[in-house]
């Protein structure tokens, strides 16, 4: 701990101790100034801020104040009854401040309790209440807000994070501010109570202990008592009204000061009309004119300056050209480095596609973005980097293009008044449009009108409408390119999450035996493949179980998929039916085993063009026939060749699953309906 933090302690203990322990009169004298002084402090501050969070320590602040001053009452009534004196400053407040009249005094210190009171305090503690009840009742609406301009790429996740976090500081912070209005509260009432004992007290005492007369005892101690109540109200009307200064404060870019003098005086011409209101009461009232006169002088005077410097701001910024602020913008280190930044998926439209991404217009495209992301999370175990959406005026009106790191890697067309229909399979000559491809997946299919939607309904076609065919296209390339968005940052913070409910596996993984770099190629691979790295604690143990016998991160990623057998067997088999499958043959599979050359930098596949063109030709026939008939191919091989498999097929067919014995669970059965045998 630091030395103000020791301070903070040890002020808080003395002003318990001070309620205990009898002080002089010159240490309350230094206290009471230092209370003055504190409360100072605290209302210049508030009128600085220009938001409340960066006051977020003032219903703190206000309990240690409050308890500060009951402190201080307690220390100076047992001065006053006991000594007869309080201090210099207490019997200054009492003597010259109300004149040494008690009853001044006591018609002053009411005046002071009542203003507090009844005004300022009441206020506060409203504005506290209802501005407590609205950030609560707009908290859900902030979070939807922010989740959207996060899936719209409008901001990145740190700033989403800011923002979450300044959203529920500012319903503690209003929480508070509305429990410790009570402090200020109940801190008038005492105040009347103790000037009260005070004054009865003091009179008791001074006729029976002191033997004082009876006018002389109650003027000497009603003017300590009401000097004491002066003293402890003055800094706790000062506290009150920062209270009502924090709690009525607008987000602003400037401190009360500025906005005051900005908005107050923002039209100089209104001015006038207070100098003229002004003269009119010289000449219509009894009013003298010698005392409005020069009043009205000045507003005039000061309305004419203000008009004066109003009308050159207004000219110079015209004078100013937009085109050179600009060029200078575009000159600025800053702007050069925004331009070095590139977006991870990235997401563009023509004009003509624009009510697809406006909420003003009914599009919901921000809304399937976050569910896109929230898919992608359950599916592949990936968190989505924010999507960048904007429209492009160089595409057609109702193109889109996706962009993976900058470079396009898919585009579309869409008609916003039809709807995608998909042949089930057997034409419907009753049914026409406007031919076109699913761009998910490259089926034939026809853009319809509303008059043929129902039609193509009842004729068996799958009909989709256009927002929906964009959501589907994004996902699948999301899919497709999972395994560029997986840098090492994003693998660091994936580990990190692990970390946290399983450290053990982490600190003996990383970095004693692999690197982050290495265990993001790992994860790089098992994406490429569509393998799911959710289970990264299942990956994480068998690479910390493998990794002492390998550095080869190709072999290390077969380990993890054996590892995954069981998800991998659900993936392709979710309901435990009977896996149709493509064989490699002996004779591929010693081809292939021939074909491996080991050197020091690693294992390579190189097979001779003429027997190459055999196998892709074999293996496209028996994919083709298995697709038309409605089932998804799988090779199937085994697993010291898989990795090679893969490498060659994914070269012409990178969707086709390659999945080795090891891979799938024993107990599932599996249909060979073809098998690749070259000569």
């Amino acid at each position: 701990m630091k030395f103000r933090d020791y301070a903070i302690l040890v002020s808080v203990i003395m002003i318990v101790i001070m309620m205990v322990i009898p002080l002089p009169p010159l240490l309350l004298d230094i206290l009471i100034m230092i209370n003055i002084s504190l409360a100072l402090t605290i209302i210049l501050v508030a009128m600085n801020t220009q938001e409340p969070l960066q006051f977020s320590i003032f219903p703190t602040l206000l309990l240690l104040t409050t308890l500060f001053r009951l402190g201080l009452n307690v220390s100076t009534t047992r001065s006053i009854l006991t000594n007869q004196t309080g201090g210099q400053v207490i019997e200054t407040f009492g003597s010259f401040v109300v004149g040494g009249s008690a009853i001044i005094g006591i018609l002053v210190f009411l005046i002071l309790v009542i203003i507090q009171f009844l005004v300022i305090t009441k206020g506060s503690e409203r504005v506290a209440e209802v501005a407590a009840r609205f950030t609560l009742d707009s908290m859900p609406g902030k979070q939807m807000s922010i989740d959207a301009d996060l899936g719209a790429g409008m901001i990145s996740d740190r700033e989403a994070k800011t923002r979450r976090e300044k959203v529920g500081q500012e319903a503690d912070f209003y929480g508070a501010m509305d429990g410790a209005s009570k402090f200020v509260k109940g801190d008038a009432i005492a105040g009347i109570i103790i000037t009260i004992i005070n004054i009865i007290g003091g009179l008791m005492i001074g006729v029976v202990v002191h033997g004082l007369p009876i006018g002389e005892a109650a003027q000497l101690f009603t003017l300590l008592s009401i000097g004491d109540g002066l003293v402890s109200q003055i800094p706790a009307l000062l506290i009150s009204t920062a209270m009502g200064i924090v709690v009525t404060r607008a987000v602003s870019d400037g401190n009360l000061g500025s906005d005051v003098t900005r908005q107050l005086f923002a039209y100089p011409k209104m001015l006038y009309v207070v100098a003229g209101t002004l003269m009119m009461l010289a000449v219509f009232t009894p009013i003298s004119p010698l005392l409005i006169m020069p009043v009205a002088a000045v507003v005039a005077f000061s309305a004419f300056r203000m008009q004066k410097t109003l009308n050159a701001e207004e000219a110079s910024e015209k004078d100013s050209d937009p085109g050179e602020k600009e060029a200078a913008g575009l000159k600025s280190p800053e702007s050069v480095n925004d331009l070095l930044h590139v977006d991870a998926i990235e997401f563009e439209f023509g004009y003509g596609l624009i009510p697809i991404a406006d909420k003003n217009q009914g599009g919901d495209l921000l809304d399937r973005v976050i569910m896109i992301r929230r898919q992608c999370a359950m599916e592949l175990g990936i968190v989505v980097p924010v999507i960048r959406i904007r429209d492009n005026i160089q595409l057609q009106p109702n193109e889109y293009v996706i962009k993976i790191k900058g470079n396009r890697v898919a585009r579309g067309d869409i008609m916003l008044d039809h709807y995608l229909a998909m042949s089930p399979g057997v034409d419907d000559e009753n049914v026409y449009g406007i031919e076109t491809v699913e761009p998910a997946f490259g089926m034939p299919a026809l853009w319809v009108d509303e008059d043929m939607k129902e039609e193509a309904e009842m004729a068996g076609y799958a009909i989709v409408d256009p927002p929906s065919v964009v959501s589907t296209h994004l996902t699948e390339i999301i899919k497709r390119h999972a395994h560029e968005l997986v840098g090492r940052q994003e693998v660091k913070s994936l580990i990190e999450n692990i970390r946290d409910s399983s450290p053990a596996v982490v600190e003996e993984l990383i970095p004693n035996l692999m690197s982050i770099g290495e265990v993001q190629k790992v994860l790089m691979k098992l994406l490429k493949e569509k393998v799911s790295i959710r289970n990264l604690l299942v990956v994480l143990e068998t690479l910390a179980d493998y990794a002492p016998q390998t550095k080869d991160v190709d072999l290390l990623t077969e380990y993890v998929r054996q590892a995954l057998a069981r998800q991998i067997t659900r993936q392709y088999a979710p309901d435990n039916e009977a896996l149709k499958v493509i064989t490699a043959g002996a004779s591929l599979e010693k081809k292939f085993a021939d074909s491996v050359h080991r050197t020091e930098q690693g294992n390579y596949l190189s097979i001779d063009p003429e027997s190459s063109q055999t196998i892709f030709q074999k293996i496209t026939e028996q994919a083709g026939q298995l697709q038309q008939n409605g089932v998804q191919p799988i090779l199937l091989t085994s697993p010291a060749i898989r990795i090679y498999m893969r490498q060659f097929v994914e070269r012409f067919a990178p969707d086709l699953p390659v999945l080795s014995y090891n891979e799938l669970e024993p107990e599932i059965e599996i249909q060979s309906v073809g098998v690749v045998n070259i000569p």
